[in-house]
């Protein structure tokens, strides 16, 4: 099948340098490329590998009321905390 293609300048240096590279026609890189593309967009993405936490279990809390912070520091440091 003939067609006619605009090429990005990026994407003619790409295929020249590996046409020059392969020692080929530029034809052949064409087709090689596009068909590894195709291969590659036909795939269905990967799926991200689902992340656990960890459940650290720290005790009771040894503070009575966590409520109100100056009852908190209170207990925490004495009353002299301020």
């Amino acid at each position: 099948m003939r067609t006619t293609l605009t090429l990005d300048d990026d994407v003619a240096v790409a295929l020249e340098r590996l046409r020059r590279e392969k020692d080929a026609s530029l034809k052949e890189v064409v087709n090689e490329t596009l068909r590894k593309g195709l291969e590659e967009t036909g795939r269905s993405p990967r799926r991200p590998r689902k992340f656990h936490t960890r459940v650290l279990q720290t005790g009771r809390c040894l503070l009575p009321n966590l409520d109100s912070a100056s009852r908190a520091l209170a207990a925490a440091e004495g009353e002299d905390f301020r």
